[in-house]
């Protein structure tokens, strides 16, 4: 029978691209892919890539974004990628704690979507 593997892609709408590629790259630390299409911009991140693109739907009418929807991003350190965006005026949703993948928090994106972090094993 065919099934799905897993996730391959995620994206979010986001109203301003400018806006969205300067907040997830020199506030988050997300690199720039080498390539994105027209309407979007794509970040090299492992092992699933990610990106922000041009609305599709007009998203002042779909409050709260992502409502339901959960984002999980493995970070080097919860902590201090905590810290850091705390630092930089990032709203924080909830601070850091412990959980049943490590250490994990949340914040909002300028956009209004809740973005979690958590600590993962880095490979050597």
């Amino acid at each position: 029978m065919p099934h799905l593997i897993g996730p391959g892609f995620i994206g979010i709408q986001v109203a301003d691209l400018d806006a969205a590629r300067t907040f997830y790259t020199e506030v988050v630390g997300l690199p720039l892919a080498p390539y994105a299409p027209s309407g979007a911009v794509v970040f090299d991140t492992r092992p699933i890539p990610f990106a922000v693109r041009t609305p599709v739907v007009d998203l002042e009418e779909t409050r709260p974004l992502g409502h339901g929807i959960a984002l999980w991003f493995g970070c080097d350190d919860a902590d201090a990628l905590h810290d850091h965006l705390t630092d930089k005026g990032v709203t924080i949703a909830f601070p850091p704690k412990d959980g049943p993948f490590g250490r994990y928090f949340a914040f909002e994106d300028p956009f209004g979507y809740s973005i979690t972090a958590h600590t993962v094993a880095q490979a050597d």
